[in-house]
């Protein structure tokens, strides 16, 4: 059974890694699904050639988070084009991993555009122009809560700033049936965060389940998430992290 069937989905962020999973996952469960890129062209493209191949509807529109206006051009095309919005996910983001003494206030300012700035953007949106009993999903991370080491005070501070945005939301488009959730994905295995990496040791022994998480298992809680399953899930925050913050 397709749960997302004549759904129309926009996921930031979406050629590779969490991002590109939650792409297939959600066409697979039967949405139409728009996804943003920014540098990345022939990598979108070959994910866009790979799943229409299997069926699916994709495609893909260049949009950078950090610059204002992008996020909403993106989001006017898909509802011009599919003439609606019901799942919105808030997937892009950046992480500036370094010295406290070596930031900048341009790491800040490119830190918390695309984070937060570009999800309140998309928020705004939503508000507006979301279908009732729409679905909107925000990827932070377990780092919100917890941070176990140097060098991520800047990111930390940038995801934490979502679980208030998640539980103010909630409240703001609730009488409109719509959902806001946040998912905060602890280690899992990608290529800006791959499992034999040079901190996956450590970051493994910090862990109940000591081992790094598959981007599947992230896209069925998003998938869930926005299935008509979830129609009494709002403002939760569900942390996958292999009990990293347990």
């Amino acid at each position: 059974m397709q749960k997302l069937k004549d759904k129309i989905a926009l996921v930031t962020g979406g050629s590779r890694g969490m991002g590109a999973a939650i792409v297939k996952q959600l066409a697979q469960e039967g949405a139409t699904v728009v996804f943003t890129y920014v540098n990345g062209k022939e990598k979108a493209q070959t994910l866009v050639d790979e799943l229409t191949s299997e069926g699916l509807k994709v495609s893909a529109v260049k949009a950078d988070n950090a610059v204002e206006g992008e996020i909403t051009s993106a989001l006017t095309q898909t509802v011009e084009k599919f003439g609606k919005l019901d799942i919105l996910v808030n997937n892009a983001g950046v992480y500036a991993g370094k010295p406290m003494e070596e930031h900048t206030l341009q790491d800040y300012r490119l830190t918390m555009d695309v984070n937060v700035k570009a999800v309140f953007e998309a928020a705004i949106f939503a508000a507006q122009k979301l279908e009732k009993e729409g679905r909107f999903i925000t990827i932070g991370s377990n780092m919100a809560d917890r941070v176990v080491a140097a060098q991520g005070t800047l990111y930390s501070m940038s995801k934490s700033a979502l679980s208030g945005l998640t539980r103010g939301l909630a409240r703001d488009l609730g009488p409109k049936g719509i959902t806001v959730n946040l998912v905060q994905p602890g280690p899992v295995n990608t290529d800006m965060n791959p499992a034999d990496g040079s901190h996956a040791d450590n970051a493994r022994s910090l862990m109940a389940i000591p081992k790094y998480g598959d981007p599947q298992q992230i896209a069925e809680v998003v998938a869930y998430l926005a299935s008509p399953t979830a129609s009494f899930t709002t403002g939760s925050i569900m942390t996958i992290d292999g009990g990293f913050n347990s």
